[in-house]
């Protein structure tokens, strides 16, 4: 295999083993406050909203960190022990106690930090300024497929059900941990690539967290990798940039997690109120593929610039928060496990 077809075939392997992992773990993410709320075990108190807040919390402060560690332990690694920490996450559903839902909380905060960073490292190691773009775009295609196949099953699945039983979640947490469990397996098939850049010529990626064989090195890059974070995060351009980020941190939260538990939990849905859960995440999948591709064209082939594009989203954005203000009760998010009958400004 030619070294370009060789760095191919890793970013292949890349994308559908987030693919795996993220369907699990994004669908887990959609249905987790629903499934807690049709809980019977009265000693499990945990809430998916909290744990979410411990998730994306932990993960933040673990970004610092991060680099340093993948540094040290090396991308690959680095990926298949965070892979296991999203199977565990997920695992606790099966039979869940409330000390393993935080205690998992806490650990995947800090698996998603150095999952994120490793995959930035292996991309990047993989691509030169020729194939960056091409990879990027094979990589999110794969992983923005993964909301559509975790809740095509939970459509099916739920279908004509009013109540989750222990059976339903049992098998449903069964099958995303399995899941899980395949995507990690594969980066174990991703085949080690060796910086092959000149000395100088390595962009900051590389030169932070690439191979070394010296211990001394390793501990060296992963000194420099901390300091190089703590500065670069009090640029005026992460500044400035941190703000979009907290929205875009808020927005990520409120439809992996609020949204499908609003909608599992309107009565006026009939039946079918839990198996929409899975239908809403289908269409976010296909919203995000669709938007995607539409938004990154009108970037490549717009005199203008940037600003158009994001004036555009901020429309949609107004526009889709605005229907679901309209159609979902107010006491949506926080129902009790016989859901509510109340109604918005519009028949559901």
């Amino acid at each position: 295999m030619s070294p370009e077809s060789k760095k191919l075939f890793n970013i292949i392997i890349l994308g559908v083993s987030f693919m795996f992992i993220f369907t699990a773990f994004q669908t887990c993410g959609n249905i987790a406050q629903t499934v807690i709320t049709n809980l019977n075990n009265t000693d499990f108190h945990g809430s998916g909203y909290t744990s979410m807040s411990i998730i994306y919390g932990v993960f933040s402060a673990s970004n610092l960190i991060s680099p340093s560690v993948v540094a040290i332990v090396g991308p690959q690694l680095s990926m298949v022990v965070s892979g296991v920490f999203y199977s565990l996450y997920i695992a606790v559903f099966i039979q869940p106690a409330t000390w393993a839902f935080y205690a998992a909380s806490v650990f995947i905060g800090i698996a998603a930090a150095v999952l994120w960073t490793a995959q930035g490292n292996c991309l990047t190691l993989n691509s030169d300024e020729n194939t960056i773009g091409r990879n990027s775009g094979v990589f999110w295609a794969l992983l923005q497929s993964s909301l559509f196949f975790g809740n095509l099953y939970i459509y099916f699945a739920w279908q004509g059900k009013t109540r989750i039983s222990e059976s339903d979640r049992r098998t449903v947490f069964i099958a995303l941990t399995v899941i899980s469990l395949v995507g990690t397996v594969l980066f174990f098939l991703i085949r080690k690539q060796e910086d092959t850049k000149p000395p100088g010529e390595g962009d900051s990626a590389n030169e932070i967290l690439g191979d070394s064989s010296s211990a001394q090195n390793k501990m060296m890059r992963a000194v420099a990798a901390f300091k190089k974070s703590i500065k670069l995060s009090f640029t005026k351009e992460i500044l400035l940039l941190s703000v979009t980020t907290a929205y875009t941190g808020l927005e990520l939260t409120f439809f992996s997690g609020v949204y499908g538990t609003c909608i599992g939990a309107v009565n006026r849905f009939g039946s079918e109120e839990k198996s929409l859960i899975g239908l809403s995440g289908i269409f976010i999948g296909v919203g995000e593929i669709l938007g995607g591709g539409l938004f990154g064209l009108l970037s490549k082939n717009n005199r203008f610039g940037r600003n158009p594009v994001v004036m555009l989203g901020i429309v949609v954005h107004f526009i889709a928060f605005y229907l679901i203000f309209f159609n979902m009760p107010n006491d949506a998010p926080i129902a009790p496990m016989e859901g509510t009958d109340d109604v918005a400004y519009m028949i559901p």
